[in-house]
């Protein structure tokens, strides 16, 4: 099946892209004018958190009420119409599949209603370039990005936007991952890594030690720092954890930013790269986000950090990319399908 339309590119007229994001439990749209974001709508799924983590077919469901609402909402907000797009972009790879679907047939379907063109994107290059969307304070080319969330380690040279190469990710879990299950183990609701962020302000952060993995190169490792936590609060009781939560939280928080650090001091030292950005859910934690600013300040790097609402998942970043691939020209077919997991 061939491109719905393949438009010849105007330098003189303003690229106006409808994106939509719906990989996991956020259903979002976005509307980006030349690079420029206008809206970008959020609807968040409140009926987990009585099940403690994410329910697939729940999530799927709620996308399906949320997608057509979320899409109208962001257009009005953006101040345009229908007649005013010229692509719609979404959220390919990876994800939850059923999430995925929802955000894919809606996209295909409006853009073979419009007859634009359709623009397929990962999510988690989408995560870096968030770092594009400030126009006033943003990397130049090559930067390095950190981009941490529950499902996701990576460490990403980026030589443009649309060159982005992965030099080293996590060979277990993920950081954000650490975070929340890290939590459960504390007793904290879902989700929990804010908490652990929110509780770590008020703590010790050298209270308690926890092992840190030593792998050789770029690549990360949080099994066993789960692990070692895990085998500590067995020890104790739960007046223990009550006591000392807020010392557990901050001591667990400084492990996993100590452990990301090192590898991006790492990276920079290997690449002779100082631009360095953070991206990704984890990267809205205030633990990290000081952390970079000061390492950044001591090493002489220059660091960038994308605004809260671009930092969970979010339908900008995603219509940040889309922006660079239409003026690329790299469209997709309707036969195009979502996968859950996806190499770049």
């Amino acid at each position: 099946m061939g491109y719905i339309c393949t438009p010849e590119i105007d330098n003189l007229k303003p690229v106006t892209i409808l994106a939509i994001e719906s990989s996991c439990d956020e259903t979002s749209a976005s509307v980006c004018v030349d690079g420029k974001i206008l809206s970008n709508f959020i609807a968040n799924q409140k009926v987990h958190e009585q099940y403690g983590g994410v329910v697939p077919e729940l999530a799927s469901r709620a996308h399906m009420q949320n997608i057509v609402p979320v899409a109208d909402a962001a257009i009005k907000q953006a101040g345009i119409d229908l007649a005013h797009i010229d692509a719609i972009a979404f959220t390919q790879a990876p994800g939850l599949i059923g999430s995925l679907l929802v955000g894919a047939q809606f996209a295909k379907s409006l853009a073979l209603a419009l007859n634009k063109p359709l623009i397929a994107v990962h999510h988690m290059q989408a995560h870096v370039l968030a770092n594009l969307i400030n126009e006033q304070d943003k990397p130049d080319f090559p930067f390095l990005c950190l981009t941490v969330s529950g499902g996701h380690t990576q460490i990403v040279l980026a030589n443009s936007p649309l060159d982005l190469k992965v030099i080293g990710e996590t060979i277990d879990d993920a950081a954000g991952e650490a975070f929340d299950k890290t939590a459960k183990l504390l007793g904290l609701p879902y989700p929990g890594g804010p908490l652990i962020d929110k509780y770590a302000k008020e703590g010790n952060p050298q209270a308690f030690k926890f092992a840190e993995p030593q792998i050789p190169g770029l690549n990360f490792s949080f099994s066993g720092l789960k692990t070692s936590v895990l085998y500590f609060l067995q020890k104790q009781n739960t007046e223990f954890v009550q006591q000392h939560l807020q010392d557990l939280c901050a001591s667990v928080q400084h492990t996993i930013i100590q452990i990301l650090l090192k590898k991006l001091k790492k990276a920079v030292k290997e690449t002779g790269v100082k631009n360095v950005c953070i991206a990704g859910g984890v990267s809205a934690n205030s633990g990290l986000r000081n952390a970079l600013t000061e390492t950044g300040k001591n090493l002489g790097w220059r660091t960038f950090i994308p605004k809260f609402e671009y930092c969970t998942d979010n339908a900008a970043m995603i219509a940040i990319t889309a922006h660079y691939k239409f003026l690329n020209q790299e469209f997709s077919t309707l036969d195009i399908s979502p996968t859950a997991r996806a190499e770049w």
